[in-house]
């Protein structure tokens, strides 16, 4: 009987391929399983994807990653639309969320973040990037932008999931 061998992804280059089809699988994925609703791919942008974002309340996820290659990605969710999720997930009514107060939505957008910078990270690990995740952080709020990261390159994607526009902001620095 042959010994049974481990071998580990051969690292290679991570491209705007890799990139842009690792969130997008992450957040279909994320949106399909958790809120049971279709996420499809809008488009790449620019910082110009923020320029909606100052009249009107966001919730911004946030969830880092450090190994082999370190970032963070962002998720930038429209208030109305993390109650809606928060609904869902918990299976209460958008009443009860609201009552409920802020901290329930926050939890929601944190996990959901999580769950979705989980799926990217593993994608990473899967071609030779090994990392592990930070703690998920929430902030709600209206007239927030993400800035970028010195030395971090930028990738912002954009989703639509129902009638909501998502953003995913991931900035990634090689050590």
């Amino acid at each position: 009987m042959q010994p049974l061998t481990l071998t580990m992804a051969v690292s290679q280059t991570i491209t705007d391929t890799h990139i842009q089809d690792f969130i997008i699988k992450a957040i279909k994925n994320v949106c399909s399983t958790m809120i049971r609703q279709d996420a499809s791919f809008v488009e790449r942008t620019a910082e110009a994807a923020y320029t909606g974002f100052k009249d009107k309340v966001y919730v911004f996820g946030s969830v880092g990653f450090e190994g082999e290659i370190n970032g963070v990605v962002y998720l930038c969710i429209p208030d109305d639309f993390a109650s809606h999720a928060a609904s869902e997930i918990l299976g209460m009514s958008r009443n009860e969320v609201t009552m409920s107060g802020d901290e329930v939505v926050r939890d929601v957008i944190g996990e959901i973040t999580n769950m979705t910078v989980g799926g990217f990270k593993n994608a990473l690990c899967d071609i030779g990037f090994p990392c592990k995740l930070t703690l998920p952080t929430v902030v709600r709020g209206n007239n927030l932008e993400v800035v970028s990261l010195k030395s971090a390159t930028r990738h912002i994607f954009q989703f639509d999931c129902g009638s909501h526009r998502l953003v995913a902001d991931i900035q990634l620095k090689h050590e």
